[in-house]
């Protein structure tokens, strides 16, 4: 399975990935499921994948493909929606392809997700979810994060902090954190994660970094976090009704 997050602020991009597969208990292995595309000073590109393996690894081989054939680097594209529109495009062929030269095989799931993200010369940075049908949608102001993969484990606290107008470095420790929590109840995510950030009107990626298990920053994020979530469980009320009820289970005769 896979974990897959692209988040969009007034101050730039954020993008992180897991990097684990599995084909079942027999067939774990690590893929690095970020892709970077980054001409300095006239933009970058950064694509997060989940899905069918065979069917990204072609679609990025194609992307690549395409800017030798054209002699065109995708971040000279004239937008982001340009560039999200070709991956889609791109995307629907490989699976159809496939899907035909599989007849017979209709039970694989060749379909994959992609997120699509950066900016070019000329415009603000901006974030795409592009569908395995080809079509895809932007990020917004109410919207300012996109998941793919394994998303459910590690959206809610994404819902609780994330804003456009919160520093990177908060938004950072929040999508650390959607990955502690993912990766606590769903072995089929796991480490290491692969982060890339792209500062608004930088043109390039401002930085990228991938935390393994010996990460110390991440294994105290995790330990700070659960410890923080048992205090403040802890410190909650019990319901006035349950109280009561107890008592009353206590009382002789109950």
């Amino acid at each position: 399975m896979t974990y897959c997050v692209a988040i969009a602020l007034e101050q730039g991009l954020l993008f992180a990935s897991d990097s684990r597969t599995n084909a079942g208990v027999d067939h774990v292995s690590s893929f690095c499921k970020m892709s970077i595309f980054e001409q300095s000073g006239q933009g970058a590109i950064v694509l997060l994948n989940s899905g069918n393996l065979a069917t990204t690894q072609q679609v990025v081989s194609r992307l690549r493909k395409h800017e030798m054939i054209h002699d065109k680097a995708l971040t000279a594209m004239d937008s982001l929606f340009s560039v999200a529109e070709l991956v889609g495009e791109t995307l629907r062929a490989v699976i159809s392809h496939t899907k035909g030269e599989t007849v017979g095989q209709s039970d694989v799931d060749f379909s994959a997700t992609f997120l699509v993200g950066g900016q070019v010369r000329g415009e603000q940075a901006r974030l795409f979810l592009v569908y395995p049908q080809g079509n895809f949608i932007e990020s917004t102001v109410d919207t300012p994060f996109f998941q793919i993969g394994e998303s459910k484990y590690g959206k809610p606290i994404l819902d609780r902090v994330i804003r456009p107008e919160i520093a990177m470095s908060e938004a950072v420790k929040c999508m650390l954190v959607s990955f502690d929590s993912t990766i606590k109840s769903n072995l089929s995510v796991g480490l290491p994660i692969d982060l890339a950030l792209v500062k608004q009107n930088e043109l390039k990626i401002a930085q990228r970094f991938r935390i393994d298990i010996d990460d110390q920053y991440f294994r105290d994020l995790r330990q700070g976090w659960g410890q923080g979530l048992r205090k403040v469980f802890n410190e909650l009320p019990v319901p006035d009704w349950l109280a009561l009820d107890t008592a009353d289970l206590t009382q002789p005769g109950a």
